[in-house]
């Protein structure tokens, strides 16, 4: 049974323009800079550079408040229109439709220095066509991961070639000869053989390396070098040279070939922090702060709209039309400004809380800051400063870091002083980087280490951060 009713609801929903600042505070400086071309592109109504006209602007908008037009047509009436959005827009593509854009390289790929090594390699035609079968299931790495028989079963049911286990190791030797040396192996002790073997086995440090890749290259990997001294009857001296024939071999022979093509990350930052007088001063990056304006020609449209005393329906839509594109700049420009300055309120906040290590540079003048801290100093909501915090960086005289660096959890020391993790994270870098490699320090001796400072901290959460820091366990770091 339909029943019709009527109910009062409360909804917090956000507008428009809130989510565009939202999504504006989040980006970083060269994303910004793509995000505002994009919105140039499809606003025509939006420029950029210095606006040379802004007072005949706020003349023109003071005589179009008492305009007839005005009267005739109210343009703020389409602000709260209710035609609903899919008539104002168009959609060619189905949900379903998968866009994608194609890039375009320049230069060879790595598997395609490979085949053109093929044909001075392999015998018959149909080897070499094996062989760029299996060129092609090589990884970025170099390896082959697929099993040999996968391919032998991918061969007979998607190109209806059939051939045998044995026929494909044929050609996967050939590869294995190819330049980089080590590339299609199975696996790193594969790989590492491959190279190994390629080398002048008349030097004993070369005939030593291969014997404990192949023989003992789990307890070498997990750096159990007292056993492989007792099996091969060798001197401290000896495993040492032999370990360095093998810390020169290439681990992923694959991305030796793409050094030319690797993208490199430039990190651009939003905020500079200097020094003046043992003051701060802080600037924003003027990548984040450009000049946009409201195209002038989309002004003189609308005066001519405003002037004319009477409007067929064409012309009303051309009005709707220009008026929303003037609209949707303004939003973007005050959005804009509104990112400028969030950014300028939050880094200020977060310059003052941490003042001592901006004047000094000393990691353990670092304070103990967390997100609400900074949120209660500029009256902002949490996932407001989280945003700002997570892909914003700060050049300062020490360096240029992630702000969500500078957040960190509180410590107590046994004076009941309240330190940063970050401090105590710094210490133990320090300590393992200061420690006797044939002997490196434990877990258990780290947290010894700064009880002995002054720090109670559990050997767990001392492992907790010392993963944090990518640091491997003690035996891992242990050196002849």
């Amino acid at each position: 049974m339909l029943k019709q009713s009527l109910q009062h609801k409360l909804l917090q929903k956000l507008s428009p323009q809130q989510i565009q600042l939202m999504k504006l505070l989040q980006v970083p400086t060269i994303e910004l800079e793509q995000r505002i071309k994009e919105e140039m592109e499809s606003n025509p109504a939006l420029d950029e550079g210095v606006d040379k006209e802004e007072e005949e602007e706020r003349e023109w908008e003071e005589d179009n408040e008492t305009s007839e037009a005005q009267e005739e047509f109210d343009f703020s009436d389409y602000l709260d229109d209710d035609t609903p959005s899919y008539k104002l827009s168009a959609r060619n593509k189905g949900a379903d439709d998968d866009e994608k854009a194609v890039p375009f390289i320049s230069g060879s790929t790595f598997r395609d220095r490979l085949e053109q090594q093929l044909s001075l390699r392999a015998n018959t035609d149909r080897q070499e066509m094996l062989a760029k079968t299996i060129i092609g299931n090589l990884d970025d790495d170099g390896y082959l991961r697929r099993d040999i028989e996968n391919i032998c079963d991918d061969l007979a049911f998607s190109q209806n070639i059939h051939t045998t286990v044995e026929e494909l190791n044929d050609a996967l030797s050939i590869v294995q000869n190819l330049d980089p040396a080590g590339v299609g192996g199975r696996s790193l002790q594969e790989c590492l053989l491959l190279q190994l073997k390629r080398k002048d086995d008349h030097y004993p440090s070369v005939r030593l390396a291969q014997e404990i890749i192949e023989n003992f290259f789990d307890s070498f990997t997990k750096k159990h070098y007292d056993r492989i001294l007792k099996r091969l009857e060798i001197s401290d001296e000896d495993l040492k040279i032999a370990i360095g024939e093998i810390t020169k071999l290439n681990p992923k022979p694959g991305n030796s070939g793409q050094d030319s093509s690797k993208i490199i990350d430039h990190i651009v930052p939003d905020f500079i922090v200097t020094t003046e007088d043992n003051e701060l001063k802080l600037t924003l990056n003027s990548r984040n702060a450009p000049e946009l304006h409201v195209s002038n020609q989309y002004k003189e449209m609308m005066k001519g709209y405003a002037a004319a005393k009477k409007t067929n329906k064409k012309q009303k839509e051309a009005m709707m039309f220009v008026k929303q594109k003037i609209d949707s700049a303004k939003w973007f420009i005050d959005a804009i400004k509104q990112r400028q300055q969030t950014l300028l309120l939050t880094m200020n906040a977060i310059m003052d809380f941490q003042e001592e290590y901006f004047l000094t540079g000393d990691e353990t003048k670092i304070n103990p800051m967390i997100l609400k801290d900074i949120a209660e100093i500029v009256n902002l909501d949490i996932s407001t400063i989280s945003r700002v915090a997570n892909s914003k960086y700060v050049q300062t005289p020490y360096g240029t870091f992630l702000l969500k660096s500078f957040f960190s959890e509180s410590l107590s020391t046994e004076s009941g002083e309240e330190v940063s993790t970050r401090q105590v994270k710094r210490i133990l870098q320090d300590s393992i980087a200061n420690e006797d490699k044939k002997k490196p320090l434990t877990d258990e001796k780290l947290a010894k280490l700064l009880k002995d400072k002054g720090y109670q901290i559990a050997r767990r959460t001392v492992a907790k951060y010392r993963e944090q820091l990518n640091i491997p366990v003690a035996r891992l770091r242990k050196q002849l």
